[in-house]
């Protein structure tokens, strides 16, 4: 299915990629907030799945808000998509800041989250995660959306990975630099990834997980989707040898042999 036209969601307006059919398998992005993310990913499973995944409020090409965001707000936009699209339920994979929303849905939705994947995401606060935040707010601050992106960059690829595709990364960042949503919309959305804290709720999700990170993951590292993995009852580990913060795109082959053996199992 092609691109759908915004869709009307709560008090803003969603733009919506739907691909596939099958089981409903939704797909929540990171802190690029763009689906683009899994485009890839979307493809591969299109055959057997009916695969979603949305630009989140005030990014990309979804509405801007009044309402500040949070990952609540997030969490309750993508119930609010799944309402609107007629689906009870559904296979939720968020990685990162996706995997934050996830949880939220899971433990507040439960009904409506059929098996669930948390990709590089982490539980709760971790001083080194917040120390790294704070670090990457200094640098949009100071010195810009270029620079900022480029750190991101360099943070979330592994080191092999920059060194044979630094043009394309390069040309990558500009196209992200051009289409940035703005300083206080990316400070908001930071603020909201260091503001999830939910380790003492994750142990109630009783939805069958996967929980999957790199090795080499520099801005999740490992330790924090070890502590999720042993937080959520029966919840399955994999580590992906390396791929970064990136994994999902970096080695996506090997990633989505993973999520396959998972989803399709």
């Amino acid at each position: 299915m092609p691109d759908a036209p915004l869709l009307p969601v709560r008090d803003t307006a969603l733009h919506v990629v739907r691909e596939g059919a099958g089981p409903s398998l939704l797909l929540l992005v990171g802190l690029g907030g763009r689906c683009d993310f899994w485009r890839g990913t979307m493809a591969a499973f299109a055959d057997r799945y009916d695969c979603i995944s949305f630009d989140h409020r005030k990014t990309g090409d979804s509405l801007p808000s009044d309402v500040r965001t949070t990952v609540a707000v997030l969490a309750a936009d993508a119930v609010a998509l799944l309402d609107r699209l007629g689906i009870e339920r559904a296979h939720v994979v968020g990685h990162s800041l996706g995997g934050a929303i996830a949880q939220h849905i899971a433990v507040h939705h439960p009904a409506r989250v059929g098996k669930l994947v948390l990709s590089a995401s982490w539980a709760g606060p971790h001083p080194a995660f917040q120390t790294m935040f704070a670090l990457r707010k200094q640098v949009l601050a100071a010195c810009g959306p270029a620079a900022y992106l480029l750190q991101g960059n360099l943070l979330g690829n592994p080191g092999w990975w920059v060194a044979e595709n630094h043009d394309a990364m390069m040309a990558g960042i500009e196209a992200r630099r051009a289409a940035f949503a703005g300083v206080d919309i990316e400070m908001e959305r930071m603020d909201a990834v260091v503001g999830h804290d939910l380790r003492s709720r994750v142990p109630a999700i009783r939805a069958e997980t996967l929980v999957i990170c790199a090795r080499d993951d520099g801005i999740t590292p490992l330790t924090y989707s070890e502590e999720l993995a042993q937080l959520i009852p029966g919840a399955r580990l994999e580590v992906l040898p390396t791929g970064g913060h990136f994994a999902p795109t970096v080695v996506a082959d090997d990633y989505r042999a993973r999520l396959s053996a998972f989803l399709d199992g």
